[in-house]
């Protein structure tokens, strides 16, 4: 087994500092973990040590969140950003982007903006699509088409101890749920009462809209260069629609695809399915590359079909 993560802080070129874990040898395939809404990266302790094994893996605490610093002024292009100005001074070229949640909005733009560069999405309970929106979010829309305070409170009525603890057991059936510890949404929640954390939250709420109005140019893009995917989906997920599954299905018709018994936090109980998964979906795809663009030691990769 390779030795556990490591924790690193990285100091941005904005003043504010990063923290995030690696694991794994630096020349095997990249392997950038995005993670969700209320988390960190510790929402990957269950994968890590198994992918780190044959995988270099980057996993962030996104602004805000976990032990990384706030953005004086958070938006998901300035998450982007920050983690692309990671990605260069780690040296990372061609990478596996796993996309959850609010990591969706950030691994999509660092894939449209180099495309070549992405050798496979996995994609967990990650919206790209009108179809993943329900009912639940027509406070949420109404507040990015209006945004009063009134609409904002609705919005964010879920910035709660309660509402933490549902981002993870919402809709889950009790067994299930009954696996996820309660020190994990306590941690979340922590962490969400220090300094500029809420307000982050918001913000990201609010440009949640942005994202999504960026819907069409993310269809042109899977459209055209057709990544390698593996779609990993907790079904019993309260935030995304099961309908979102589809679309993916549809925009990647090549997708391998697994819905999971599980929720919106799929890798708090199905975390070795998971890996596994993870695991052969590289070892498939991945294609060592002789003499391609070398650089910092990195045996590169090529994805194919």
């Amino acid at each position: 087994m390779p030795p556990p993560p490591a924790r690193h802080r990285f100091r941005l070129s904005g003043g504010t500092t990063l923290s995030y874990l690696t694991a794994g040898d630096r020349a095997a395939p990249a392997l950038l973990l995005l993670h969700g809404f209320p988390s960190s990266a510790q929402t990957f302790r269950h994968i890590i040590p198994a992918l780190a094994e044959r995988t270099h893996v980057v996993a962030p605490d996104l602004p805000g969140f976990g032990e990384s610093d706030v953005l004086a002024a958070p938006s998901f292009a300035a998450f982007s950003a920050a983690i692309a100005e990671l990605l260069d001074h780690l040296g990372i070229g061609p990478r596996y982007i796993y996309l959850h949640d609010f990591g969706a909005p950030v691994g999509i733009d660092i894939a449209m903006r180099a495309p070549r560069d992405v050798l496979g999405l996995i994609i967990q309970n990650a919206n790209t699509h009108e179809s993943g929106f329900d009912e639940n979010w027509a406070a949420t829309r109404a507040f990015w088409s209006d945004p009063t305070p009134q609409n904002e409170a609705a919005a964010t009525s879920h910035l709660t101890l309660e509402g933490t603890r549902n981002q993870y057991v919402g809709n889950v059936p009790p067994d299930i749920a009954a696996r996820i510890p309660a020190s994990v949404w306590e941690e979340d929640w922590r962490v969400m009462q220090l300094p500029g954390r809420i307000e982050t939250q918001r913000a990201l709420i609010r440009d949640y809209g942005t994202y999504a109005a960026k819907f069409g140019a993310i269809a042109r893009y899977l459209t055209e260069h057709q990544p390698p995917a593996l779609m990993l989906w907790g079904r019993h997920d309260a935030f995304f629609n099961l309908a979102e599954t589809l679309s993916w299905m549809q925009a990647l018709p090549r997708m391998e695809a697994h819905i999971l018994d599980a929720g919106h936090f799929l890798l708090e109980t199905s975390g070795d399915v998971a890996a596994e998964l993870i695991a052969r979906f590289i070892d498939r795809e991945s294609v060592p590359v002789e003499g391609l663009r070398q650089r910092k030691g990195h045996r590169l990769t090529l994805a194919t079909s």
